[in-house]
């Protein structure tokens, strides 16, 4: 018998399939190249114990909800028990809603200019007390402590604060949509901007200290060494915060609520416009309507805005996590 019928034969079949059982499948899915380790043998070995319960509370607490909401929204229904499948109706009445496309630019322009400012905002402060200057803890201290505060409590706090100064001008922030508009901007920027800082800072103290001393003994100066070793070290930091800020914006609704309401309204075609009115409270102000029948009309706009928010989150993902640098 020849050397190449020899190892022919002695080579291990490789069409032959391997019957496993689905836990077993599951076990390689989960644990890849370690489920032959000796140390995982025994997490390997009572792991469904511990991944179960999440997995059920998953289900339960997300999956089944979505899946409802989706069977909603193609509904009429007061209860879910009364809910009447009229098919896509309910889409068709969320898209030739005035107030709901008005509400979607009205998120998407508020959402570009707070997450520009946001992060614009946020990364100058951490570059500043990465310096070096005295009191910096302080500092960090005190630029997160907003974030620690509920949006309701904002929202009202900040409409006293703004009220307080417009009246000298004979107005409110509920009676220019202007106002409104950048009353909410700053309110965002006032409460988020302490939480990027600190991802901002901990992705800067994350840069190696070789690559600043390699630039400034090849002449760089502070804003070059910036642009060009800084900020391409820091694109981890800023597709977090990036995806941070671009999310909440879309989905902000307690400051809305607590500071303008959506208000001021406007009439439009016999329909009441509400011109600071956002997408999140929109829905919530569809579904608890006099209107009993705009309920399932609420709960298509909500999959709708489930729909935008995950595919520009997963968009702006994808796009910055190309320009990270291996460190």
């Amino acid at each position: 018998m020849t050397n190449d019928e020899l190892a022919t034969k002695n080579e291990p079949l490789q069409n032959e399939e391997v019957h496993e059982s689905p836990l077993a499948k599951l076990s390689r899915f989960y644990w890849g190249k370690n489920r032959k380790s000796p140390l995982t043998r025994p997490l390997r070995k009572w792991f469904i114990l511990f991944l179960g319960p999440v997995t059920a509370a998953f289900i339960i607490g997300f999956v089944w909800p979505f899946l409802q909401g989706i069977y909603l929204s193609l509904c009429n229904f007061q209860l879910i028990k009364d809910a009447k499948f009229v098919g896509f109706g309910n889409y068709i009445k969320a898209f030739t809603d005035a107030s709901f496309m008005r509400s979607f630019w009205y998120t998407a322009l508020f959402a570009i200019v707070s997450l520009l400012l946001i992060n614009i905002l946020a990364f100058a402060v951490a570059y500043a007390l990465t310096l070096g200057i005295k009191g910096s803890n302080l500092f960090r201290t005190v630029f997160f402590m907003p974030n620690l505060i509920g949006g309701i409590v904002l929202g009202y706090i900040w409409s006293m604060i703004f009220d307080g100064v417009l009246s000298a001008f004979g107005t409110s922030i509920v009676q220019n949509s202007t106002w409104g508009f950048w009353g909410l901007i700053i309110l965002m920027c006032w409460q988020q901007i302490g939480y990027m800082m600190i991802i901002y800072i901990a992705g800067l103290n994350a840069i190696p200290e070789d690559m600043l001393e390699a630039a400034k003994i090849d002449g760089a100066n502070k804003w070059q060494t910036l642009w060009r070793v800084t900020i391409p070290n820091l694109m981890p930091s800023i597709t977090i915060c990036t995806f941070l800020s671009l999310t909440n914006g879309f989905k902000l609704f307690d400051q809305n609520l607590a500071l303008t309401s959506g208000q001021p309204i406007v009439m439009q075609d016999g329909v009441p416009i509400k011109q600071t009115e956002m997408l999140a409270l929109n829905i919530y102000n569809t579904f608890y309507s006099s209107n009993n029948s705009a309920r399932g009309t609420a709960q298509a706009k909500a999959v709708i805005f489930f729909i935008l928010v995950a595919a520009i989150g997963l968009a702006q993902l994808a796009y910055t996590r190309k320009k990270e640098v291996q460190q």
